[in-house]
């Protein structure tokens, strides 16, 4: 399926093209002939408007991050909405594809100071770093215009991960729904004290990961959901309602 609206901007790089288009109301970002990486709200830019970048912030309905790294930018939507709603949240953001950056700072409004950095660099090369402070929260998104990075789902990823969150830390991957007949569920169940699982209608399958537990009434996460709704501008209703706890069973 063709994106709508007129291509306004297009780069090369090693990965191939990083295309933009505009159709008057939206703004998407694409990197090959037919897929949609984001999109980006012209009279609302702060709300997410991909139904997996939603169901990624569900993790807010657990805890309140104050450092947080992200794991592939797109055009930093999700970035964006954290930092405007987020005051006390440091984020650190990785991206492999330069252009990519550029695109988000130019076309998509990627807010520039101290509380977002953006580093150039392989995800999974920066995760072997050591790393100054643990984190609150990891969030991975890494995809080509060929899909998901498989790498992200192995499990010396997740167990790196673990590794330099704190002991009540998250991990969020946004993944396919064919995914969900894989190792992955299992190698997180194996590390993580809570896992999680949310569907989309586009096809996504995100997995949310605690390294301590945490159990939440059914009343405290509708309550929640809806003062996180009022205060960011959108429903975490439809993404709640598909929200599945594992267990160990």
């Amino acid at each position: 399926m063709a994106i709508s609206g007129k291509e306004i901007n297009r780069s090369y790089d090693e990965f191939g093209p990083i295309r933009i288009f505009d159709d008057g109301n939206k703004r998407y970002l694409s990197f090959g002939e037919h897929d949609e990486q984001s999109c980006w709200l012209k009279s609302g830019p702060l709300i997410p408007q991909h139904d997996y970048t939603r169901a990624m912030l569900q993790v807010l309905l657990f805890m309140e991050p104050k450092r947080c790294l992200t794991l592939g930018l797109g055009s930093g939507s999700l970035n964006s909405c954290m930092h405007h709603h987020l005051p006390e949240l440091k984020q650190q953001v990785v991206e492999l594809r330069p252009g990519v950056v550029d695109a988000a700072y130019k076309y998509f409004q990627l807010p520039r100071g101290n509380r977002l950095k953006v580093e150039i660099g392989d995800a999974f090369e920066f995760l072997q770093k050591p790393q100054p402070r643990k984190l609150d929260l990891i969030l991975s998104d890494i995809y080509s215009a060929e899909g998901l990075d498989e790498q992200q789902l192995l499990p010396e990823f997740l167990s790196r991960t673990r590794e330099i969150l704190k002991s009540d830390g998250w991990l969020v991957l946004n993944c396919w729904r064919e995914h969900q007949t894989g190792d992955a569920l299992q190698h997180l169940k194996s590390l993580y004290a809570d896992v999680w699982s949310c569907t989309t209608n586009s096809g996504n399958w995100v997995l949310l990961a605690s390294r301590s537990s945490n159990h939440r009434s059914g009343k405290y996460l509708k309550n929640r959901a809806r003062e996180l709704g009022q205060k960011m501008g959108f429903s975490f209703s439809a993404s709640l309602n598909r929200l599945k706890y594992h267990s160990d069973s």
